[in-house]
């Protein structure tokens, strides 16, 4: 079993409702593919076959992971969340020293994490280098295009 992954109550229902769709109907579709395709006949020199069996292996393994996901999974308790220094489920306010562009992240699990949505993982290098710090702190984070120094300006819920 992999390591224990926090997560909210709505992102573990995401995730339930990814594996029902999966396992009902998504499996079943594949199986239905892999029989017309071997009604054809000779399946060493079907693409079709070949196509689907290769999707089934994709998907179980799609689901196996989602099952591990699921399993491995904590919920966090969203009354329980401290804003007095930076931690998952927090919302930070963070001011980009170099350009003063300032940015809003909420800190989430890896299954959560959607950029567009202003949501990035505790496990990105910006998240971890935030962690722990209070309103106030400065500090300097390695990214893809070097040292970038930040001022924490917020944390909220």
């Amino acid at each position: 079993m992999s390591n224990v992954s926090y997560i909210t109550q709505a992102g573990l229902k995401k995730l339930r409702e990814e594996l029902v769709q999966l396992e009902s109907v998504e499996r079943p579709s594949i199986s239905k593919q892999i029989a017309e395709a071997r009604d054809k006949g000779d399946l060493s020199e079907n693409a079709e076959y070949d196509a689907a069996k290769e999707a089934q292996g994709m998907l179980e393994m799609r689901i196996a992971k989602l099952k591990e996901t699921i399993a491995s999974s904590r919920i966090i308790d969203e009354s329980k969340i401290d804003t007095s220094k930076v931690q998952m489920m927090n919302k930070v306010k963070i001011k980009n020293l170099k350009n003063n562009s300032v940015m809003t992240y909420i800190l989430v699990s890896e299954s959560e994490a959607d950029l567009k949505a202003g949501k990035i993982s505790v496990s990105t290098p910006i998240a971890q280098g935030l962690m722990g710090k209070k309103v106030g702190d400065k500090v300097e984070i390695k990214v893809p295009s070097g040292m970038v120094p930040f001022e924490i300006i917020d944390i909220s819920l």
